[in-house]
């Protein structure tokens, strides 16, 4: 954002302790009064600076959200789609090993929960139970 977290919540750029200790241009032009007015009119621009912040840190943000809403494909599902599941690792046979199958089905969608949610039947007609969740969903193709 082009400001140090110091500066956004002290003011001033901060003074490391070598240039306490070692005599450097910015400790030997040090002038009292000059310091109190500089310290004032630094803090009248704080507020300011913590703006410009956050304006570029929206910005940024902007920017990274269209980057991501652009590779995002949207899905759905409506009741009466055929849809596969993922199968996880509990419901995995272990003699299979890494070869077991990743998607189980397909089922029917019953009902559109909304939010992603679904609530999916066996194809005979047997409900599932639970709800699932659309990231763990996938069209089914015939």
């Amino acid at each position: 954002m082009g400001e140090t977290p110091f500066k956004l919540v002290y003011g001033s750029e901060a003074l490391i302790h070598v240039e306490v200790g070692v005599p450097t241009l910015r400790t030997e032009l040090y002038n009292d009064q000059h310091n109190i007015n500089a310290r004032n009119a630094e803090l009248d621009l704080t507020e300011e600076d913590r703006e410009i912040a956050t304006v570029k840190q929206r910005a940024k943000k902007e920017i990274a959200e269209r980057k991501h809403n652009a590779r995002v494909v949207p899905r759905t599902f409506t009741e009466g789609d055929l849809v596969l599941r993922r199968t996880d690792e509990a419901r995995r046979p272990p003699s299979h090993g890494k070869l077991a199958a990743n998607w189980e089905g397909p089922f029917r969608v019953v009902k559109v929960l909304g939010m992603g949610a679904y609530q999916l039947q066996a194809l005979q007609g047997n409900p599932i139970p639970g709800n699932w969740n659309i990231s763990s969903l996938k069209m089914y193709r015939s």
